[in-house]
């Protein structure tokens, strides 16, 4: 049966940035599928847990910086010391700086370069080699943008991170694929989010871009959903290397 594609049961699901928002949407949704979960935040992790675990699955909370490098190895050992092994990583967490290009600080720059791309790039390496090791394949799912396709405006390091997320996700994909893992990308339109909280607080800006989305909506964690859960099964297998837009329309305009 095809519906039996969909299902995760006996897997282990990492998702960064899983306190709230998309990353917790993601992490109940695979939760849904039959994936034990990591959860994985420098905020309080409690409300994804209990959720999570209210569905009857088994959930690690795994407090970390994901601006330190030596965070990578201690989420990898923590989720196979507590759930047994690794099958999907989701790499959700991100942030975003807001200031003109002629403003933009250094500090800004390489804030947001280290969580997005630079953590994003050693945790699925550190994640891959247990996936090899085990031998049963794997799922790398990466959380790209709008401006991975767009340039935007008042944003250039995020822009940069997110482009290069798109560019990273094809690399792991030609390099995996021999070792049964995939990789791809999601690519969330305008979601109503903390990160986008600006934009839906200033009347202008949020009138335009509803204007342009078909769906005439921001996005919510819940249509996240689907497309991750299809990516982490067996209904993706021959998926790999892809950056799937769930933007209401958004890029179609």
């Amino acid at each position: 049966m095809i519906v039996d594609q969909f299902k995760l049961d006996g897997k282990v699901a990492i998702v960064t940035g899983a306190a709230r928002g998309l990353g917790q949407g993601m992490a109940l949704g695979l939760a849904e599928a039959g994936a034990d979960v990591a959860v994985v935040d420098v905020l309080d992790l409690g409300d994804s847990v209990v959720k999570i675990e209210a569905l009857g699955r088994r959930c690690a909370a795994i407090q970390a910086d994901l601006s330190r490098r030596e965070s990578v190895a201690a989420i990898i050992e923590s989720t196979v010391q507590q759930l047994g092994g690794v099958d999907i990583l989701v790499n959700n967490a991100g942030i975003i700086r807001r200031a003109p290009l002629l403003e933009f600080s250094e500090k800004d720059w390489d804030d947001v370069m280290n969580i997005n791309l630079r953590t994003l790039f050693f945790l699925s390496q550190a994640a891959a080699r247990v996936m090899v090791q085990q031998g049963r394949g794997g799922r790398i799912i990466n959380v790209a943008s709008m401006l991975s396709f767009q340039g935007g405006i008042l944003v250039p390091s995020y822009t940069a991170s997110k482009s290069a997320v798109m560019g990273l996700t094809r690399l792991l994909a030609n390099e995996l694929a021999p070792h049964g893992i995939t990789a791809n990308a999601i690519a969330p339109g305008y979601m109503a989010t903390d990160n986008t909280a600006a934009l839906q607080a200033d009347p202008v800006r949020s009138k335009a871009i509803l204007e342009r989305i078909p769906a005439g909506r921001w996005g919510t964690p819940a249509d996240l959903q689907g497309a991750v859960v299809f990516m982490a099964s067996a209904a993706a297998a021959y998926v790999n290397g892809y950056t799937l837009a769930v933007d209401g329309g958004w890029l179609a305009r």
